[in-house]
């Protein structure tokens, strides 16, 4: 196996990648996937003590997605991970709009779907805009932290960064979408939301920690099909800065 070239940001033309398009379809492809089929149903496990514990059934999938995150930023760097987030947020926006148009529209007569359409797709505008926001913080954060960590520690230590980044980024996702979706309303107490928060904030970390193998096996293979092995020391963090 050929060993990749390591390029530094900024130090060459931009590279041509054969599977770059890929990683970003199927990033893209789970994200919409895990908000659409996952978000509109909590289910539950049954704790040894025999009490349910509840949860989005969303958080299953939606970490894959930060994994993806990780393995688009550890082998093409940040910038080529920034434009996947951007069109990450693009297709979520959109999804959301669609939502919104096809929910408000009057259903035909005789079509009886309409109260399950809009329980399955109505969400509110609180849930909706607290999904984008915190989807937006949240991977720019992971990525950056993961690029960042990656030049200190010189490219070793691949788990270290694939999870500190994980509880950065996914942290700070938690933190923005519960209060920004159901701060104040009935039912929605402050310990509640504390309590959500922490239980998805260790689900998605975990998550991240149990599937570091298989990060590892995907980032190799890319690498060495891609020939790079790329470190942002030049790099641009700013989210709207222009990428290559």
């Amino acid at each position: 196996m050929e060993k990749p070239t390591r390029i530094k940001t900024g130090s060459g033309p931009p590279q041509a990648f054969r599977y770059y398009d890929i990683v970003m379809a199927a990033f893209v492809a789970i994200l919409l996937l895990s908000n659409i089929i996952g978000a509109a149903k909590p289910s539950y496990i049954t704790l040894p003590n025999g009490s349910e514990w509840s949860f989005g059934a969303g958080v299953l999938f939606f970490p894959i997605s930060y994994i993806i995150g990780d393995i688009l930023t550890e082998v093409y760097g940040y910038a080529k991970a920034r434009r996947v987030i951007w069109t990450g947020f693009a297709a979520l926006t959109f999804m959301a709009f669609m939502a919104w148009v096809v929910v408000a529209l009057p259903p035909a007569e005789g079509w009886d779907g309409q109260e399950a359409y809009e329980k399955v797709f109505g969400n509110t505008w609180r849930i909706v805009l607290a999904s984008i926001i915190a989807f937006w913080a949240g991977e720019f954060a992971n990525s950056i932290v993961l690029a960042k960590m990656k030049v200190w520690t010189k490219g070793k230590m691949l788990w270290s960064r694939t999870i500190g980044s994980t509880v950065v980024g996914q942290g700070l996702d938690s933190m923005l979408f519960y209060p920004i979706a159901f701060l104040g309303q009935d039912g929605w107490t402050t310990e509640l939301i504390i309590q959500l928060v922490l239980s998805q904030w260790l689900i998605k970390t975990a998550w991240e920690a149990f599937l570091t193998p298989v990060t590892y096996v995907v980032v190799n293979k890319l690498k060495s099909a891609e020939g790079v092995d790329i470190y942002d020391t030049a790099t641009d963090f700013s989210p709207f800065a222009k990428s290559d």
